[in-house]
């Protein structure tokens, strides 16, 4: 390759579409994420050749999480800190009002802490199948 050769294109992605999981107990799921969180029921389908629900749910911002149920899905194999996805991390415009309604639902959180780099405030929240989910409220002047 000469060096005045243009590198290939990059993929651009203008943003995330839709992040999947899969429930060992698909209502008690179904009820965290549109009770609890409050995302939006946007197609809800069970498929009988599967025997698998898959609901399709939805952030205000348009961004959509995939929530699947199978016959004896395996247990999540890895713990935060191990390779591969981490976290579903959720922004939030008020932190203190979100660890209160996560309070009213039994939900328990971390305590909140600054990301010394952002200033954003940030804690933790497990889903039913004990998958970490990160709440962020965007840095401010403090």
């Amino acid at each position: 390759m000469s060096s005045d050769s243009a590198p290939p294109p990059m993929l651009r992605p203008t943003g995330v579409h839709h992040v999947a999981i899969i429930a060992s107990d698909y209502a008690r799921s179904r009820r965290f994420y549109t009770e609890v969180l409050g995302l939006q029921v946007v197609h809800e389908h069970y498929r009988a050749e599967r025997q698998s629900y898959k609901l399709d749910l939805q952030l205000p911002d348009g961004t959509q999480v995939e929530l699947f149920s199978f016959p004896n899905p395996p247990s999540r194999p890895s713990y935060p800190e191990a390779c591969g996805l981490r976290h579903l991390a959720l922004r939030v415009a008020d932190m203190a009002a979100s660890v209160a309604a996560l309070a009213a639902h039994g939900v328990a959180v971390e305590p909140v802490r600054v990301d010394p780099f952002t200033g954003a405030l940030f804690t933790f929240l497990a889903d039913p199948d004990g998958l970490p989910i990160e709440l962020v409220e965007d840095g401010r002047a403090r």
